[in-house]
């Protein structure tokens, strides 16, 4: 199979690195972290099931926690990650009560993990080819979604008893870390409950939804970004209260990312990556950390580095704050920026994975080596997203339709897509009066029947053509994007399917 092999190899590093468009540092620090697939972080066994620690030798089980970050995995090996929904998150870690085991099968049940496990319910749904996977799981993920309404206790939106959660603590009283992670997987289950038309499920979710969406900015927003309502004298250990938390709207990216739509108000979502780029981002960490010693140094005097948690209208917390408070981690890092690209701020986005790159500079440190609790730490696998964020890239295998928006070089773009059965590059040409949307597949296939794309200006004409031969197509064009619509077509290997419009 060396022919074949060698040959499909190139055909992938070719279409990742030499058909992009984006600055060749960029797309290296994206796949950098994947390299993780093929250390000893990662195991398949010979029962078939893929099992990993957090980091090299560092933290048993797959963890739905840490792994919560992590995209990559299901973006180009889509087979593993659906593997670690069947076999560990509603296999050997699922409970009776729906609780979802944060360790294959023990370590208890922290709270964001288990949120986690719905919204990665969807993404794989997202990522198939079929319902099948959704409709095989759909009673435990509803279990698993009626478990977390439980721990809301009265169903208004908000959980605030005790959250076990990745930060090694629990938190106390209503925050948006675990709310947001929360209210993303309520409309990750109303939209999965709709597919399986358990249409009372859904409105149910729904209900408690904007319930908790609501409830959150009247209690939480302190006008730059949202706060925790935790009653410190209860709980004096280990929490945030009024500081600002990078991870705070880490359901918001998940939303995103699920293209669900958003948790918060849109402006309060962008006014808060703002003061997180104002309040957490250090162009040079030692400002901070002189005064403030990190339980654990990831990023040295004279680096970039994105901070865990400050607290810019009050005294640090100290040692009574949040743990890891002081440190800097790539894949709260990359989770951020990814936010950050999909609300616009692109440059604040591209900031911090910039400084990720220089941080890992191969002088200082393995490039291909990013460290939290271990080595070639899971985490750093949400660099995936910030490649999905710049594209704006959508994909519904099983619905087959595909989009993409390019948030830079929108006259001239070429970048790389994974969908359910196939890869290859997707590209945009905008000159005066037309643009050009070109899908070239390079493995696999792709079957598709709708193609949104962003267009300038008003449709007047629309060609869809399929490697030469016209395909019949009508198209909607509600404000700037436009949606062609076709019979179900399938791309295969080597073949392009190219959007024609003139404007």
């Amino acid at each position: 199979n060396m022919d074949r092999l060698a040959k499909e190899t190139f055909r992938f590093h070719d279409s990742y690195y030499n058909n992009s468009s984006l600055p060749y540092w960029l797309i290296q620090r994206i796949m950098m972290p994947v390299s993780t697939l093929a250390t000893e972080t990662c195991q398949w066994w010979a029962n078939d099931k893929f099992c990993a620690w957090e980091g090299g030798g560092s933290c048993v089980g797959t963890c739905t926690h840490v792994w919560n970050y992590e995209q990559a995995l299901s973006h180009l090996f889509p087979e593993l990650e659906r593997n670690i929904r069947e076999k560990t998150d509603y296999g050997t870690s699922f409970q009776a009560d729906g609780g979802i085991q944060a360790r294959n099968g023990w370590g208890g049940i922290l709270i964001d993990g288990h949120a986690g496990a719905i919204l990665k319910a969807y993404r794989e749904h997202l990522a198939s080819k079929d319902d099948l996977l959704l409709s095989r799981n759909w009673d435990k993920i509803k279990r698993a979604t009626e478990f977390i309404i439980k721990e809301d206790g009265n169903a208004d939106g908000l959980i605030e008893k005790e959250q076990s959660n990745t930060y090694d603590i629990a938190f106390y009283g209503a925050n948006t870390y675990v709310g947001g992670l929360y209210l993303a997987a309520l409309r990750a289950a109303s939209k999965m409950a709709m597919l399986m038309k358990d249409t009372t499920f859904s409105k149910h979710c729904d209900s408690i939804f904007i319930s908790g969406s609501n409830k959150s900015v009247e209690r939480l927003w302190n006008g730059e970004y949202f706060v925790q309502d935790v009653d410190l004298i209860k709980h004096p250990l280990s929490q945030y209260a009024d500081g600002c938390l990078s991870d705070q709207m880490f359901g918001q990216t998940w939303a995103h990312l699920n293209n669900t739509g958003y948790i918060y108000p849109e402006d309060k979502v962008r006014t808060t990556l703002q003061s997180i780029w104002k309040y957490n981002w250090a162009p040079d960490v030692s400002v901070q950390t002189r005064m403030h010693k990190p339980e654990r140094i990831y990023a040295d005097a004279g680096e970039p580095g994105l901070l865990v948690a400050t607290w810019p209208k009050s005294k640090h917390m100290g040692e009574d704050g949040v743990r890891y408070r002081d440190e800097v981690w790539t894949g709260m890092e990359y989770q951020v920026a990814t936010n950050m690209i999909y609300e616009g701020m692109t440059d604040e986005g591209l900031s911090i994975v910039k400084g990720i790159h220089e941080r890992y500079s191969p002088e200082k440190h393995n490039p291909w080596n990013e460290i939290e609790c271990g080595d070639h730490y899971a985490r750093a696998l949400a660099s995936w997203g910030v490649l999905l964020a710049l594209e704006n890239f959508v994909y519904d295998g099983p619905a087959k339709t595909l989009a993409y928006i390019p948030a830079v070089q929108k006259k001239k773009f070429k970048g790389f897509f994974t969908a359910a059965e196939g890869w290859g590059n997707i590209s945009q040409e905008r000159s005066t009066g037309q643009q050009v949307n070109t899908i070239s597949l390079e493995y696999g296939k792709l079957r598709l029947k709708q193609l949104s794309v962003e267009l300038p200006g008003k449709a007047k004409k629309v060609q869809l053509i399929l490697d030469g031969k016209p395909i019949p197509c009508s198209f909607a064009q509600p404000e700037n994007n436009i949606t062609l619509s076709f019979d179900e077509t399938q791309v295969n290997a080597s073949q392009q399917l190219t959007a024609f419009i003139d404007f």
